[in-house]
């Protein structure tokens, strides 16, 4: 890149220093049989989440796919992760995690990446214990080590542990590209004003875009 492009988040993907991040797309928040749902009725689920799973399913899970695919087929790094405590009691979990109730215990079912997208045997999945990748995981270290500058984000929730990944990976240093129709939260409205808010921290891009850029680049 030359330094006026270094001064830019408008710069085309380039595959040998990006990589793909899935935040959360986990058994425990997304699908109606998760823990975060657990003993909840199914009318309730329907009537407060119908919105978010009907998303997750016609739109974000499809798109998710289709990013993991076109990255594995350009030998790209596709990085996951999800929310689960390093104990089986959640002690090491953050305090937000513990007043919000949320413990996914080591090795549980609830901890792992959705069947839809599993991550393959030579890739990346990283445990967290707070709302940030950044905080509660060395994935910087990690990123820095594959050689990553530029960091794709796709995942849930769009207003929550997505939007704290990329505040967190631009003050890093590294340019972000938020895919927002392969994001889901629980409202269109909560989608639309966290993609306000984080405007100006990322690029925002299409699946179809992201694929386009990086089939594209030589």
């Amino acid at each position: 890149m030359s330094n006026t492009d270094a001064l830019s988040r408008e710069i085309p993907l380039v595959p040998a220093q990006s990589a793909l991040l899935f935040i959360d797309v986990q058994n425990f928040c997304a699908g109606r049989d998760g823990g975060e749902f657990a003993g909840m009725p199914a009318d309730k689920i329907e009537a407060e989440y119908g919105y978010y799973f009907d998303r997750m399913e016609k739109l974000a899970i499809p798109n998710m796919q289709s990013l993991q695919a076109g990255f594995r087929g350009r030998g790209m790094e596709v990085l996951y992760t999800t929310i689960e405590s390093l104990t089986v009691d959640g002690r090491d979990r953050s305090l937000d995690y513990k007043i919000t109730g949320f413990n996914v215990p080591k090795g549980s079912w609830d901890g792992k990446v959705i069947d839809e997208i599993a991550p393959g045997d030579n890739e990346i999945w990283l445990p967290k214990g707070s709302s940030s990748v950044f905080i509660s995981t060395h994935i910087d270290y990690i990123l820095r080590n594959l050689g990553v500058r530029q960091l794709v984000i796709s995942g849930v929730i769009t207003d929550q542990c997505v939007e704290s990944a990329v505040r967190d990976a631009c003050d890093l240093g590294y340019l972000v590209t938020l895919v927002p129709d392969a994001c889901a939260t629980y409202s269109q409205q909560r989608h639309d004003h966290s993609l306000q808010e984080i405007s100006g921290y990322c690029r925002q891009r299409t699946t179809q875009e992201v694929l386009s850029e990086i089939t594209e680049s030589s």
